[in-house]
């Protein structure tokens, strides 16, 4: 038996599920570009588990296959009634509240991470909330249980609080525009070879369950697909890089990641005068390795609620945050 509340974070390549309760955690790949199928999966989670409330948060509507946001929030606003029925759901806004109807439509864009934010402060208090997941890092400075954050993405990245980069999705060209190799320096390609999937599933970081994504060639995950990919950055095969190159370029991918979030947070921490990181997502080696390198008190979400709930956090934020809101009403 599981809580009747269920949260679901609708981003562009992944919806997230969560009760309230954590007992459910559900990561669905469903790109919104790509004839989705968002509508079917929600009416059979709608059927399969038949929650009484549903909280929602999303980032989908940045997805290309929309001419703007607001028709990006109005498509995944009506999938979702239509799943669940709009007596049933509620949303959440960029400020991490529930919208009501006098509100801005455009408030509910991007604002799956002020749903963490709001359940962070709540129970682990003053610190930069940093959740990186499959595409994104955000990096949320939280004082007395609100969020000092932008409230778009342009704003975020702006203030870097937003960093687009994330644990499998990213291109490896849009990180690293030279590698170091055995016979020099090498300028990499910039077409779509490898993603970040690959050099983590090659170090050992996630495992080919964990690579949820597609991969850019479209072949499997297994560690050699991953390392054919690998050498194309540089427009290689594996006859002409070895595979202590191909895990070296691996290598400086997770340098490059955490040098970047680290800078990002350090940035973020001093402008909000704070020095304690909580971190969530599926990325949280990749934080653990900044804290360290910044020397900032580290709280892990994954050991704090557990490792399958912090890959899916905004969702559970968002049930636990209507639980909250039932429970008062």
């Amino acid at each position: 038996m599981y809580s009747k509340i269920i949260g679901i974070d609708i981003g562009g390549a992944n919806t997230k599920l969560a009760s309230s309760d954590g007992t459910v955690v559900e990561l669905h790949y469903l790109p919104l570009w790509k004839n989705t199928r968002l509508p079917e999966v929600l009416k059979e989670i709608s059927q399969r588990l038949k929650p009484e409330k549903v909280a929602v948060v999303m980032t989908g509507e940045l997805a290309d296959c929309f001419e703007d946001k607001e028709q990006g929030i109005l498509f995944i606003k009506e999938t979702v009634d239509s799943a669940f029925g709009p007596e049933r759901v509620s949303y959440i806004n960029s400020q991490g509240r529930f919208q009501s109807e006098t509100d801005s439509l455009r408030e509910l864009a991007a604002a799956n991470w002020a749903a963490s934010a709001r359940l962070i402060g709540k129970e682990i208090g003053d610190c930069v909330f940093v959740d990186v997941g499959s595409t994104t890092s955000d990096i949320i400075p939280i004082i007395s249980g609100e969020h000092r954050a932008g409230l778009t993405d342009f704003e975020r990245l702006l203030r870097s609080e937003l960093v687009y980069a994330g644990t499998l999705r990213t291109n490896l060209a849009a990180l690293l525009e030279k590698v170091k190799l055995e016979k020099g320096i090498c300028r990499t390609s910039s077409e779509l070879f490898a993603t970040t999937a690959d050099a983590y599933l090659i170090l050992g970081k996630i495992n080919e369950d964990t690579y949820t994504c597609e991969t850019a060639d479209g072949a499997g995950r297994s560690r050699i697909d991953s390392m054919r990919r690998i050498a194309r950055l540089v427009c290689a095969d594996l006859s002409e890089v070895r595979e202590q190159e191909i895990y070296e370029i691996a290598e400086q991918v997770n340098e490059k990641q955490v040098s970047t979030l680290a800078e990002s947070i350090s940035e973020v921490a001093k402008r909000n005068g704070l020095n304690k990181i909580a971190a969530a997502g599926l990325g949280e080696f990749l934080i653990a390795e900044a804290a360290e390198r910044l020397g900032y008190e580290y709280v892990s979400v994954a050991g704090h609620w557990g490792e399958d709930i912090s890959k899916v956090f905004p969702a559970y934020a968002a049930a636990r945050l209507l639980e909250a809101e039932t429970l008062r009403n």
